[in-house]
């Protein structure tokens, strides 16, 4: 889409299981974005969830032309939506938040404040997490396991919510990578950015879409698509086992010269030889997982589709 320089403020939210919320997320969004500009725009990505959210986005555009509609033609996921926001939005700072009101709308212009002191990127930090234990604890380690994995610090206290430039938004859309994950990228991109603590408010109703096969899912796609260290780490593994096998296999044979060991019988070397059938077993999968990630890349399906709009020019 054309940016055009009347719009200054962009609000970009992915829509999923949210109906209920909506109507309170738009008016709350409206009294923030009217203290930094009267010129601003609230794009509402519709994800096709499971409930009526689509019909409650029309609803609300006939009501306002400064809220806008997309409707994706199927469930991409939560970045995927985010990706189309980015790519239809036209405003000069753009804002991209939950819709389950745990991203605070009131927060819009501490982080827009910040962003005048010469920062590209404000994020979000959530210093009191108002999830539950568990989904907390699964995002700490996935934090940081990505963190080790790619050598770039992520911090579990961040994720999308924040402010971006256009020149950021610019960017992330011109990343051709079939695998979205939108905080990844930022990071890619670079630019200055900073974090604010900003007060994070408990789901009034209903909960995350991220089970835990999701998010295991989300985070096999982001390690593979982010990260060639498996690979290389299952390299040092083949290392190691060689060496210790060497090394084992010159004991063994001193040993039983000596009169000191037998040969191992058939037990050790059947369950020798499931070890290492396993482990090949294993690292044959994690090769197979980045050769089908590189064939689903080769494909160049675009990463979203459009099914609907309202409000777009």
């Amino acid at each position: 889409m054309k940016r055009e320089d009347s719009i200054y403020l962009s609000v970009i939210s992915p829509v999923y299981g949210a109906a209920n919320l909506l109507d309170e997320l738009v008016e709350r969004i409206i009294l923030s974005a009217e203290k930094i500009s009267e010129s601003y725009e609230i794009v509402l990505v519709d994800d096709c969830g499971p409930d009526d959210s689509w019909d409650k986005i029309q609803a609300q555009c006939r009501q306002n032309p400064k809220v806008k509609g997309l409707r994706l033609s199927r469930n991409f996921g939560q970045h995927y939506a985010i990706s189309a926001g980015l790519d239809y939005c036209q405003g000069t700072w753009v804002i991209v938040m939950d819709c389950d009101l745990q991203d605070q709308p009131e927060e819009i212009p501490k982080l827009y404040e910040k962003a005048q002191e010469g920062y590209e990127v404000v994020l979000a930090r959530r210093h009191r997490r108002q999830d539950k234990f568990f989904k907390k604890l699964l995002s700490r380690l996935f934090h940081a396991t990505l963190s080790y994995l790619t050598g770039i610090e992520y911090n579990n206290e961040v994720a999308n919510f924040g402010i971006y430039h256009e020149k950021v938004v610019k960017a992330i859309s011109g990343l051709e990578e079939n695998i979205r994950y939108f905080p990844a990228m930022v990071k890619w991109v670079g630019f200055r950015s900073t974090t604010i603590p900003v007060e994070h408010a408990q789901r009034p109703e209903g909960k995350s879409s991220y089970n835990l096969k999701r998010l295991l899912n989300l985070s096999v796609d982001i390690i593979l698509s982010y990260s060639d260290k498996p690979l290389r780490m299952t390299v040092m593994l083949g290392l190691v086992l060689s060496a210790s096998s060497l090394f084992f296999s010159i004991f063994v044979i001193f040993k039983t010269i000596k009169g000191e060991m037998e040969l191992l019988g058939n037990a050790g070397i059947l369950i020798s030889i499931w070890f290492l059938a396993g482990l090949l077993i294993f690292l044959l999968g994690i090769i197979g997982l980045y050769v089908g990630k590189v064939f689903q890349g080769v494909k160049n399906r675009p990463i979203y589709i459009v099914n609907e709009l309202v409000n777009f020019d």
